[in-house]
């Protein structure tokens, strides 16, 4: 059956007052109810502006925002923030310090009826374990806790569209990741529909079911973070997304046209239907091989040379040099412990195996340099 969307955003364009040039083109999102969607991108991208536009405080230049059946914003008119019913948590949490904890979560809803509003503010400190807070002020929680109070706050007036602005940005690393995690089961279990804004791909992956990635005002490709990783649609999401390396290789068809194979030096690929159009002429690719789908296996007649190593705790990841001088990456199970100048049997596990274009320079590592943990 078709799922009506709870959020759409069609061909959306947006320029800040005075600019000549759009920051944001072309940009449609739909979000069915209770998902969480992400705009994830680099500093500049436009991934903030999207979220701006969402929220009111931007008008479209084009297209069209839609929320829960009302129509929000057009390039005629928009609805003020206020008449939206979105919600919004911000990077530095903007909690009232003179309030309690219980004050800032009941503060907008105080046109509730006083036990309405009662039961709603026990119902936020219970689902962000905040109970015993209940009466302090800001200053006396951690960031962790002060992040929880400002999501409560934002949910307590049971808003169609929740939208977060990097808001892990002030905490060190270990929280976000554990943080991300908690603020997705508070969302599922309020079935609150939610945009992530960020540039971290580790929260984007813990927290949202649909990604968008991206680059100069466009979103490249709006997909799962499976997808996003194993398919990318594009060559800049395959660099952007996780970690890989291209290496070279000739694309053979069949005679009969119907599949192709990939030659490479770490034997032939079959891909996937990623390669493009089929050509008569063997031609050039470039194949991006992820770190899971190299494989150590010592029956192996493929050598290859570790030349770096990183612990991650279950698995190291290698970094191993070819016969031809090309480095790929691999991850071992850590109680295979090899040395660096050591050589090791792989073989490729290519299911998801995605090809593009061979383009100057091509091949060697892509520039992220973070795993997604999924």
């Amino acid at each position: 059956a078709h799922i009506p969307a709870h959020l759409r955003v069609d061909h959306l364009c947006v320029a800040y007052p005075g600019a000549a040039a759009a920051t944001v083109e072309d940009v449609s999102i739909t979000l069915a109810r209770g998902e969480i969607g992400c705009l994830l991108g680099a500093s500049g991208c436009g991934k903030t502006t999207v979220l701006r536009a969402l929220a009111g405080f931007l008008a479209p230049r084009a297209g069209v925002i839609e929320l829960a059946g009302r129509r929000l914003a057009t390039a005629k008119g928009s609805l003020p923030p206020e008449a939206r019913n979105i919600g919004m948590v911000f990077q530095d949490f903007a909690l009232f310090p003179h309030l309690t904890v219980a004050a800032n979560i009941g503060f907008g809803i105080d046109r509730l009826k006083a036990d309405t509003r009662r039961d709603r503010v026990a119902r936020m400190l219970e689902l962000t374990g905040l109970q015993a807070e209940a009466a302090h002020y800001p200053h006396e929680l951690s960031g962790g806790q002060q992040q929880r109070v400002a999501l409560a706050r934002a949910l307590a007036p049971q808003p169609e569209l929740l939208l977060l602005d990097e808001p892990f940005s002030s905490l060190d690393a270990e929280l976000r990741e554990r943080l991300s995690l908690e603020v997705r089961r508070i969302l599922e279990a309020t079935g609150t529909t939610a945009i992530l804004v960020t540039h971290d791909q580790r929260e984007a992956f813990a927290m949202s079911d649909t990604i968008g990635v991206m680059r100069r005002g466009r979103i490249e490709q709006w997909d799962t973070p499976y997808n996003l990783y194993h398919r990318p649609g594009t060559r800049y999401v395959a660099d952007f997304i996780g970690e890989g390396v291209f290496i070279s290789g000739r694309q053979v068809d069949s005679l009969d046209g119907d599949h192709s194979h990939v030659e490479t030096e770490l034997g032939f690929i079959t891909p996937p239907d990623r390669c493009g159009h089929r050509h008569a002429e063997p031609r050039t690719v470039d194949v991006l091989l992820r770190p899971d789908d190299v494989i150590h296996d010592d029956a192996s007649a493929i050598l290859a040379r570790v030349v770096r190593k990183a612990f991650r705790g279950a698995e190291y990841l290698y970094t191993l040099r070819l016969p031809s001088g090309q480095e790929i990456f691999a991850l071992v199970p850590s109680h295979h412990d090899h040395g660096v100048g050591e050589s090791i049997g792989i073989r490729l596990d290519t299911e998801h195996v995605v090809t593009f274009p061979a383009v100057p320079g091509g091949s060697g590592p892509t520039k992220a340099t973070s795993v997604p943990g999924r």
